[in-house]
């Protein structure tokens, strides 16, 4: 928390907490890097991009505050993974059960988009808290930025592509794609709830010892890309919103 490391993200992190969000103006912003969350027993960890602005680098919570953390958390709630399906500040009584949130990069962002170079230096912070969580068998990859620098830190090359439910495995680890609870993800369709459920009752099976087979999962890559093409081909969004997807 107490980390310096990017002048860039010092920078920005402390500007947002000095320049608060008008709902937020009698508010005290964390305006520090954000540590991870949850059960250190966990089976399931969840890997975001980096704290938003207002959400987490407001609370000092990981994915609490903001519209990203609703998504999330109602859907792990679903899943028996929280306490309550709503984040609103520390010390609201939310509790993880088997599972523990964390983000590729621990301070806000400009634009939410780290620089590779600040991903890189971040890395041991996430290298270590995974190593403090001998019980994992899941890891959820909150959009295309998670899912690359989870797969990069577990040494897959090549690295396996991007897409919303894909999988990989390495070792005893099960890799679980998921899209962003973004608001740019959200509010467009790209992601909907029961998408966001169905990757947590998946991680629930998976972390249980009850995956598919491994030939079902191979089987069903190929449909899974081609439905997926096939939806954006119709849906025509521009190519910012393809670029929202995969962060």
């Amino acid at each position: 928390m107490a980390c310096r490391a990017c002048p860039r993200l010092v920078r920005w992190r402390e500007r947002v907490a000095r320049d608060r969000r008008a709902a937020y103006r009698d508010e005290t912003y964390w305006g520090r890097p954000v540590t991870g969350f949850g059960d250190p027993r966990a089976r399931v960890v969840v890997v975001g991009l980096a704290p938003g602005a207002h959400g987490a680098n407001r609370t000092g919570r990981v994915f609490t505050g903001d519209r990203s953390g609703d998504w999330l958390y109602r859907a792990m709630h679903a899943a028996g993974f929280a306490s309550q399906p709503e984040s609103r500040r520390r010390g609201d009584g939310l509790r993880l059960r088997d599972a523990w949130v964390t983000l590729a990069v621990r301070c806000a962002p400009p634009a939410n988009t780290p620089t590779p170079a600040e991903r890189a230096r971040c890395m041991p912070y996430l290298r270590r808290e995974l190593a403090l969580l001998p019980q994992a068998r899941v890891i959820v990859c909150l959009g295309g930025f998670a899912w690359r620098a989870v797969c990069d830190e577990m040494g897959l090359s090549p690295r396996p592509r991007f897409a919303h439910g894909a999988t990989a495995r390495v070792g005893g680890l099960v890799l679980l794609a998921s899209y962003h609870p973004s608001q740019q993800n959200t509010f467009t369709g790209t992601l909907t709830r029961a998408m966001l459920a169905t990757v947590f009752r998946r991680a629930a099976r998976l972390a249980a010892g009850r995956p598919a087979p491994a030939a079902r999962l191979a089987a069903g890559r190929p449909a899974r890309a081609a439905r997926l093409s096939a939806r954006r081909a119709r849906s025509r969004r521009p190519s910012s919103s393809a670029e929202a997807r995969r962060r």
